[in-house]
C-alpha cells in the first residue's frame, strides 16, 4: 500500500507543477503528516523533491529529474490497451506511433500479464460510428492537430449558416463526436466549437499564444453540448407513443426518448409525456415516420401540420396510381 502511494506521488510530482501536502493527502485520502513521511522516504531514496513554504508553495521536483516508472498492473495495461481508438489514431496521422506504443506496453509485462492484457483487447472494438452513417471527412485534420499540439495560431475559412468567413483562432483541443472532428479554439472573446467538415482552408500562422492554464477541454465540451441542447430545443409538445414505437424511439433523441421511457403506461401499453422540440415543422418531420404509433396531443399547431403532411404524402401516392398504366395497378 505505501509502495503504491510513494509511486503515485513520485507520478504527480513528474506531471509537473507544484503540489500542497494538503491537495496530495486529499487524492490519497490519508493524513498530512503522512505525505510528509512519504516525501523524506522519496528524499532519502535519491528522488530530489524540493518544498517552498509561504502561500504558492508546495512539493516540487527538480526540473532536470526524469525517471522511468514502470510497474503497471494487469488491470492498468488494460485500460491502456483499451483507450487506444484505431479510427482516431489513422485519422490524426499517428497509426503507426499507436501501433509503436501498444509493442512498447505489451513488451514491458510478463508473459503471463501479457496474455492477459492482450485477451481483453482481442475481445473488444469500439465503433464510434452510429448505423447507417460515415465519417465525415476532415481533410484538414493534420494541419489542425499540429496547432493544436504545438499552440500555434490558425487561420480559418470557415462555413457558417449563411457565409464563408475567415477568423483567426487559437487552437485549446480537438474532440470526436459520433464520426465527426470538431476544434475548440479561442477567438478574440471566448472559446468556440468549430466543425471541421465546414472548414474550407486553414493555414498555420507563425504565432504562438500561450493556452489558458484553467482551461479543461472535457468540462468546456459537456457544458457546451448541453447549452446547445437547451438552447435548440425551446418549445414543448405533449406525446402519446404506443408500445410498438418503442423498439425505434431512439431515434428521436435522448431528449425525447427518455421522458417517454419513464412515463408510466396505461391500460394499452401506451406511455405518454411532455417532450422539448425545436420546432413545429422539424418535429412534424421527425414524428411523421412513426405513422399512428405516436400521436400529438399538444399543440395544435403540430397536430396540424402532421396531418397536412399526411394528406400531401396520401395525394402524392393517389396521383400516382392514377398515372400508372392498367397491368401496374
Amino acid at each position: 500500500m505505501r509502495a503504491s502511494r510513494l509511486l503515485t506521488i513520485l507520478i504527480r510530482l513528474q506531471l509537473g507543477g507544484r503540489v500542497t501536502a494538503r491537495a496530495l493527502a486529499e487524492k490519497l485520502e490519508v493524513s498530512k503528516r503522512t505525505i510528509y513521511r512519504d516525501i523524506d522516504e522519496l528524499s532519502a531514496a535519491g528522488i530530489p523533491v524540493y518544498a517552498d513554504r509561504g502561500r504558492d508553495g508546495g512539493f516540487a521536483l527538480l526540473d532536470t529529474f526524469r525517471t522511468q516508472i514502470t510497474g503497471l498492473t494487469t488491470g492498468e495495461s488494460e485500460a491502456l490497451l483499451l483507450a487506444g481508438i484505431p479510427l482516431v489514431a489513422a485519422d490524426l496521422g499517428l497509426s503507426g506511433a499507436a501501433h509503436g506504443a501498444r509493442a512498447k506496453l505489451l513488451a514491458g509485462l510478463s508473459d503471463a500479464e501479457r496474455a492477459e492484457a492482450q485477451r481483453v483487447a482481442d475481445r473488444f472494438h469500439l465503433d464510434p460510428l452510429d448505423w447507417y452513417r460515415r465519417a465525415r471527412p476532415a481533410p484538414h485534420l493534420p494541419l489542425i492537430a499540429e496547432a493544436v499540439w504545438s499552440g500555434r495560431r490558425l487561420r480559418l475559412d470557415y462555413e457558417g449558416w449563411e457565409r464563408v468567413s475567415a477568423v483567426i483562432v487559437e487552437p485549446l483541443g480537438l474532440v470526436v463526436k459520433g464520426g465527426q472532428w470538431y476544434l475548440v479554439a479561442k477567438t478574440r472573446t471566448a472559446p468556440r466549437t468549430f466543425r471541421l467538415s465546414a472548414v474550407r482552408e486553414a493555414a498555420l500562422l507563425d504565432e504562438t499564444f500561450e493556452r489558458p492554464r484553467d482551461f479543461d477541454l472535457a468540462d468546456y465540451w459537456s457544458k457546451a453540448i448541453a447549452r446547445f441542447e437547451k438552447g435548440l430545443r425551446r418549445e414543448q409538445a405533449r406525446l402519446r407513443a404506443a408500445p410498438s414505437s418503442f423498439d425505434r424511439i431512439d431515434r428521436l433523441g435522448a431528449d425525447i426518448a427518455e421522458p417517454l421511457r419513464a412515463a408510466a403506461p396505461d391500460a394499452d401499453g401506451w406511455r405518454e409525456a411532455t417532450i422539448p422540440i425545436e420546432s413545429i415543422g422539424f418535429a412534424a418531420g421527425l414524428l411523421l415516420g412513426f405513422g399512428d404509433e405516436i400521436e400529438v396531443i399538444a399543440p395544435q399547431a403540430l397536430r396540424t401540420e402532421l396531418a397536412e403532411r399526411a394528406a400531401r404524402v396520401q395525394k402524392l401516392y393517389a396521383e400516382a396510381d392514377d398515372c400508372a398504366p392498367a397491368k401496374d395497378r
